[in-house]
């Protein structure tokens, strides 16, 4: 799929890279480009104006942004861009995520952040999937062929449960 659109993975701290992985992962599992990044939107501020402001002219196509505490990266890099930016907040040891959870998902009309779970990288990058298969033929049918593997996977469980709870 090389002219499939990029995805930004961008994370706030490189301590954060365990709870993203599984975004990487996935996208690159369905062939997606992915260029990985520690942006900090209050470290860094003027590399993540620079980032959000030129996404779009350098191939990327949807932004996943994860962030934990008081979590405006998402918000920010949105700020910036047309793009769709889909936020995941991280859990922190104060408040479990919720923090970053409502920093996330509490944004001011015009300025949209698709959030998923508290720790949710994996879902945002099947999101991110999703919103260029609108576009991608050939992504929009590996998706199929994943949601097509869950329900045989579900169907499985299903007939051993069945099967064990028959016994008893």
């Amino acid at each position: 799929m090389s002219d499939c659109k990029r995805v930004a993975v961008i994370m706030g701290s490189d301590s954060d890279f365990p709870a993203v992985a599984p975004a990487v992962k996935k996208l690159k599992s369905f062939g997606i480009p992915v260029e990985t990044r520690v942006i900090s939107a209050h470290r860094t501020p003027g590399e993540a104006a620079r980032f959000a402001a030129s996404a779009a002219e350098n191939g990327f196509g949807v932004i996943i942004a994860a962030a934990g505490m008081a979590a405006h990266l998402a918000g920010f890099l949105a700020a910036g861009t047309t793009l769709p930016v889909i936020g995941v907040p991280l859990k922190s040891a104060a408040f479990g995520g919720l923090d970053a959870l409502l920093s996330t998902v509490q944004m001011p009309s015009g300025v949209p952040v698709a959030t998923v779970a508290v720790g949710g990288a994996e879902n945002a990058a099947v999101l991110a999937a999703e919103i260029l298969a609108l576009g991608d033929a050939k992504l929009a049918a590996g998706l199929a062929e994943m949601k097509r593997r869950m329900t045989e996977k579900v169907a499985e469980k299903d007939r051993r449960i069945r099967e064990e709870a028959g016994r008893l």
